[in-house]
């Protein structure tokens, strides 16, 4: 399997000034996979903890913080030599051993030659009170699920991945056919790592689906392991209903639709433990897309998006016989399929340090644009179609308010770049940055 992070890591490691990293991501998108695979490729020993259920290792951060003594003991737990130069440093399970957290501010601060890679459940350590976060002492990076171009090389079609890396897009389209057939399947199966690689063994959409529901059956139960008590039921009835929310025409989150009579201050909590577990993205609408974008979300009003697209037609009971109706798998309930697989795109553009919203305008004309984000200097419009029918009323109206210097259609149809507008195929929408450049 081949993660795009793994470039990341990289270049943390041939940083001078590199902190230990922290890996945030929700449960099964691989974290453990990509600290060993890196480990292994960039390293000559790895001096591997994991935490979870191992009461020796939690004893050992509970005494001091003396680096020495630390050290010591993870080479006796390991049975590695470490040394800064060519030893890195797993803490795998991190929020089973706070304490263990705390110790990367002395690490960072004592001996920053160390390299030190912390990968869980951030959840797990915010519930724990008393417990010193090593603010400003550490980095983070953000683990999503695969995306579509991880997902055609998982399958074996890395001639398809090359092709999207010249960004030919003459030749990409004589072999459009190809990519709109394996983005069906991806719509599908998704990219939580365990799913894709069964997949990519035996291509049995029942097995995939199977996984699909234990994976959704053990974030419930890890709801019952992290939350509250008194808070479970909300978080459960608010995860439910996000395939629902996203088949309403406008998308926007209603709490009412939750539960009769409900508001922000009934789920607003809920709502929190989902996104710090990494299972949602929490779009907000802005009315003026100006930097930074920010300053003018409007917190009440959002879109709730899944982390991953396959748990999503898992959630929403999506038939696998769908998969051979054409292009309809791209406008099932109301393309909610078709605006997800663009946000987890977007998500996984690593380079991309940017902020992600939706804009809206109710007056003179209703008008909604899909994603807005901020790059760099410029707020980059995105209209997601679900089909080859260009027609895009509302970037229309986007375009003649507000003037962007560039401005992106993503649907099934071939890439063309008019003035100032790039028509950029679905399956071709990872590759964003470098067509930005053409």
């Amino acid at each position: 399997m081949k993660r795009i992070a793994l470039k990341k890591l990289k270049e943390w490691k041939e940083r001078t000034d590199k902190k230990p990293l922290i890996i945030h991501g929700a449960r099964q998108v691989g974290k453990t996979w990509l600290i060993k695979e890196f480990g292994k490729m960039e390293y000559k020993n790895v001096a591997y903890i994991m935490f979870e259920k191992n009461e020796r290792m939690k004893n050992l951060f509970l005494q001091d913080m003396d680096i020495s003594r630390i050290l010591m003991g993870l080479e006796i737990e390991t049975k590695q030599k470490i040394n800064p130069v060519d030893t890195l440093i797993i803490f795998d399970e991190i929020q089973e051993c706070p304490n263990a957290l705390t110790s990367l501010k002395y690490f960072s601060e004592n001996v920053p030659e160390y390299n030190f890679i912390a990968a869980g459940s951030l959840l797990g350590v915010f519930l724990h009170t008393g417990v010193s976060f090593p603010v400003g002492k550490v980095e983070f990076m953000d683990l999503y699920p695969m995306n579509f171009y991880e997902f055609l090389f998982a399958i074996g079609e890395e001639k398809l991945c090359a092709l999207l890396d010249k960004n030919d897009f003459n030749l990409i389209s004589i072999f459009k056919d190809n990519f709109i057939s394996y983005l069906r399947m991806y719509f599908y199966v998704g990219g939580m790592p365990e799913v894709v690689l069964k997949f990519s063994k035996n291509k049995d959409f029942r097995l995939a689906r199977t996984i699909q529901n234990q994976i959704l059956e053990s974030y419930i139960q890890d709801f019952s392991k992290h939350i509250p008590s008194s808070n479970i039921g909300k978080v459960t009835q608010l995860w439910n209903s996000i395939p629902a929310q996203l088949a309403k025409e406008n998308k926007k989150f209603v709490y009412k639709e939750v539960q009769k009579g409900a508001n922000a201050n009934t789920y607003e909590l809920s709502l929190e433990w989902l996104i710090r577990c990494g299972l949602v993205h929490r779009i907000p609408r802005v009315s003026k897309p100006t930097i930074p974008l920010k300053a003018y979300e409007n917190n009440k009003a959002f879109k709730l998006f899944l982390s991953d697209i396959g748990l999503l037609s898992t959630l929403s009971k999506l038939d696998v016989r769908t998969l051979l109706e054409g292009k309809a798998l791209f406008t099932e309930f109301r393309g909610a399929l078709t605006e997800q697989f663009v946000l987890q795109e977007l998500k996984v553009i690593q380079d991309m340090d940017m902020d992600i919203a939706y804009w809206a305008n109710e007056a003179p004309a209703t008008a909604e644009v899909d994603f807005v984000l901020q790059y760099g200097s410029n707020i980059v419009p995105i209209e997601v179609k679900s089909s080859i029918n260009l027609k895009s009323k509302s970037l229309k109206i986007y375009q003649e308010k507000f003037q962007p210097r560039l401005s992106i259609r993503s649907s099934l149809a071939d890439f063309k770049k008019i003035d100032n507008l790039y028509d950029i195929p679905l399956y071709a929408l990872g590759q964003l940055l470098e067509i930005m450049k053409i």
